[in-house]
């Protein structure tokens, strides 16, 4: 499947800003998974100061604000050919070694709430079984849009709030995987909806490793595994890590955002 996009994000400020740094994650990668045709990320109103790889082979681009502008526009857009494997990744590794997807972070630490749901691995003679149980019981506990999460919620506030959105259920899942032992890291991307050519917004699952087939994806929130309709973007140990756009800014200026995103056949 040959899927086009155009992601679109736009910040205003209601002063100017003196400095800015922006991380953007926003370019994504051939894998077993996809195979990037064509691909750009515009900046207007700021530049481009350095573009690499970071620890989980993210494309990364570090963007410096021109001073003193009230707004700024990231537009990434191109096209993505995609294609079906059930969820499986497969055995395709980074630097890291996969000890470290079992470390947990600040965002993923696990208290009792995931400790209960991470009971779930070894009830049965299959990983990928009990991971997909997981994956249920992780959209039970926290039904989807059902809470007050936000951007620095962290897995274990979200069980406790009783509902949240695709940050929070991978992040769950994948604070529940690791402690039960399981290598897992959470992926930043795109979706398209069916019955849309505007998406809500960018998307966000889990991966854990199992022995003999390598990563295999979960998208907890829609309880399925990602298909052709999924592009990757980045990956990581929490929503932090592989967030598509993350940044500092010095001042004391509001900011508001807003996002467009087409996604289309």
């Amino acid at each position: 499947m040959k899927l086009k996009i155009t992601h679109t994000t736009s910040y205003s400020y209601d002063e100017p800003v003196s400095y800015a740094l922006q991380q953007v994650r926003l370019t994504p990668m051939d894998n077993p998974q996809q195979k990037v045709l064509n691909w750009n990320v515009a900046i207007e109103g700021g530049d481009t100061e350095l573009t690499f790889l970071d620890q989980h082979k993210n494309h990364t681009m570090l963007v410096r604000v021109e001073p003193d502008r009230n707004e700024v526009r990231i537009i990434a857009s191109g096209e993505v050919e995609t294609n079906d494997t059930v969820g499986v990744l497969g055995k395709v590794y980074g630097t890291a070694p996969l000890w470290h997807f079992q470390q947990h972070t600040r965002r993923t630490a696990p208290g009792k709430g995931v400790a209960k749901l991470a009971r779930i691995i070894g009830t049965t003679d299959s990983q990928l079984d009990d991971l997909h149980t997981l994956s249920r019981a992780v959209l039970n506990a926290v039904p989807y849009g059902k809470g007050g999460t936000f951007v620095g919620t962290t897995a274990e506030e979200a069980i406790i709030s009783g509902g949240g959105v695709c940050q929070d259920h991978a992040q769950i899942f994948v604070s529940a995987a690791r402690k039960a032992g399981i290598p897992a890291r959470y992926v930043s991307g795109y979706l398209m909806m069916n019955d849309r050519v505007d998406q809500d917004a960018s998307h966000a699952w889990a991966e854990a490793h199992l022995q003999g087939l390598g990563w295999v994806g979960f998208d907890i929130s829609n309880g399925i595994s990602p298909d052709e309709r999924y592009v990757r973007l980045a990956t990581g140990l929490d929503s932090r890590d592989a967030a598509p756009i993350s940044g500092v800014r010095m001042g004391t200026a509001n900011e508001s955002m807003i996002v467009s995103l087409q996604i289309q056949q």
